[in-house]
C-alpha cells in the first residue's frame, strides 16, 4: 500500500511524483490520461468533426509533447511497482522564445504581445484534472518549470490567457504579473508574466 501524506492542508492517500516525459514509462496510458486531462479542462467544449478536435489537441498539447518533452512535466499519483498510476496533471513548457522557432508561427498570441517575449521569453500552460485542484500541485508544477527555467539562464516565462479565465488568478497567486492585455480587456486576452 502507497503511503499518503499532507499536501496544503489535505491528505492525499497516495504520493504525487512529477516526472518528465522522458522518465514517464508507460507512455501510451499516460498520453490518454494527459489527453482527458486536456479536453476536461478545455474552454472549447465542441468541434466540428474528428479532424478538428485532433488539431486543437495538436496545437495546446501534441507540439508540446512532440517537440520540448524535456521540459513537459507530469504529475503522476500512485505506485510503478502495482501498476496504479494514474495522471494527476501535467505542466507544457517551452524553454524557446516562440518567436525563435516556426513551431509556433500558427499562434497570434505570441506575436500579439512580442514585444515582451525578450523578458519573458519561456511559456507555459497548466491543466489538472478535478480532483487534485486548489490543493497546491499547480504550484508545485510550476515551482519545479521556473527553477528549470532560471536553470536554463532565460530571465522570466510568461503564459497567454484569456482574462477572464479562473486561472488568471492561480498564475497571479504563483507570482506572475499582469504585463499587457489585448484591447478587449474583457474578452481578449492577457499577457502575464515573472521574472527568475
Amino acid at each position: 500500500m502507497v503511503r499518503g501524506r499532507w499536501l496544503h492542508g489535505f491528505y492525499w492517500m497516495k504520493e504525487i511524483s512529477i516526472f518528465l516525459w522522458q522518465e514517464v514509462r508507460d507512455k501510451a496510458l499516460t498520453r490518454d490520461q494527459l489527453d482527458e486531462i486536456f479536453f476536461e479542462a478545455s474552454a472549447t467544449r465542441s468541434f466540428q468533426d474528428l479532424s478538428s478536435r485532433r488539431a486543437f489537441r495538436e496545437r495546446w498539447l501534441g507540439r508540446y509533447l512532440e517537440n520540448f518533452s524535456e521540459n513537459f512535466y507530469v504529475a503522476q499519483v500512485g505506485c510503478e511497482e502495482d501498476k496504479s498510476l494514474e495522471v494527476a496533471g501535467y505542466l507544457a513548457g517551452c524553454l524557446v522564445d516562440p518567436r525563435d522557432t516556426d513551431l509556433f508561427s500558427d499562434m497570434s498570441c505570441f506575436s500579439d504581445f512580442s514585444e515582451h517575449l525578450e523578458e519573458y521569453p519561456a511559456h507555459l500552460h497548466i491543466n489538472l484534472a478535478p480532483a487534485y485542484r486548489g490543493a497546491g500541485l499547480g504550484a508545485r508544477l510550476m515551482k519545479v518549470f521556473l527553477r528549470d527555467v532560471k536553470k536554463s539562464g532565460l530571465c522570466g516565462a510568461h503564459v497567454v490567457t484569456g482574462a477572464a479565465s479562473r486561472n488568471v488568478s492561480f498564475y497571479l497567486g504563483c507570482g506572475f504579473q499582469k504585463i499587457a492585455s489585448s484591447q478587449d480587456e474583457d474578452n481578449g486576452n492577457v499577457f502575464l508574466g515573472i521574472k527568475v
